[in-house]
């Protein structure tokens, strides 16, 4: 796994999510696999969740995917959300998407592979690897599934790493303390008691918070600190 070692390394020094997928792809090609694709739903903001979608799948089909709307029955983006165990395509698992699947084929994705991630901020990712020949057969899974699942794993903590970097937020302590005990059910009074500050002091750090966030209100900036991961001690 030589290649393992050097698409360490060199996630490390990606900055941008587009470096991240071509050494995702690189690594791909080096387990057997000519197409592959990463998609990560951010779960901010809570009414829209945002997604991102990156991929080498031949224009025609990504052309036909998003004109059909195909997002919306794929099984597999279906089972990524409820299950984190890999996932073979087959005649089974598009049995109730017959026109998907064979627009599929008809473009070369042929056989494929695909496995989900959740972290702890309910930042969900999904890795495809895929091909236009060769079926996965069994002794293939047992030799390649470990380095398959591991990265599944290291694209997302990619991904995730220069996502956070590009739309970091930076909360000082005492406003993630005041959000903290806010998220706990306190009143502005109440938080003002237990810190030792002024009530105005409470809603300052507040409001502050709120302006870093792209909030207007004190639950909202809550909710979306807490999704974020900033209020972790």
């Amino acid at each position: 796994m030589i290649w393992a070692v050097e698409l360490l390394c060199d996630l490390d020094a990606a900055q941008e999510p587009q470096e991240v997928f071509a050494l995702v792809q690189r690594a791909a090609l080096a387990l057997g696999f000519e197409y592959c694709a990463y998609g990560m739903r951010v779960p901010v903001p809570l009414t829209r969740p945002q997604v991102l979608m990156f991929n080498n799948y031949p224009v025609a089909w990504r052309r036909r995917y998003e004109e059909a709307r195909y997002v919306e029955v794929d099984p597999t983006v279906r089972h990524g959300r409820i299950s984190q165990q890999p996932l073979i395509w087959s005649d089974e698992v598009f049995s109730a998407t017959p026109q998907l699947w064979n627009d599929a084929r008809d473009s070369g994705l042929r056989f494929g592979w695909a496995q989900s991630s959740l972290d702890g901020q309910s930042v969900g990712g999904m890795l495809t690897l895929a091909r236009s020949t060769g079926p996965l057969r069994s002794r293939e899974l047992a030799a390649r599934e470990p380095e398959m699942r591991w990265l599944v794993s290291v694209a997302h903590q990619g991904f995730r790493r220069v996502q956070a970097t590009r739309s970091s937020v930076q909360l000082s302590e005492r406003e993630k303390e005041v959000l903290r005990w806010s998220a706990d059910g306190k009143t502005s009074d109440e938080i003002a008691e237990i810190l030792a500050i002024a009530v105005a002091t409470v809603k300052f750090h507040t409001r502050n918070a709120g302006l870093k966030l792209g909030t207007i209100n004190r639950t909202a900036t809550v909710a979306r600190a807490a999704i974020l991961g900033l209020l972790a001690e």
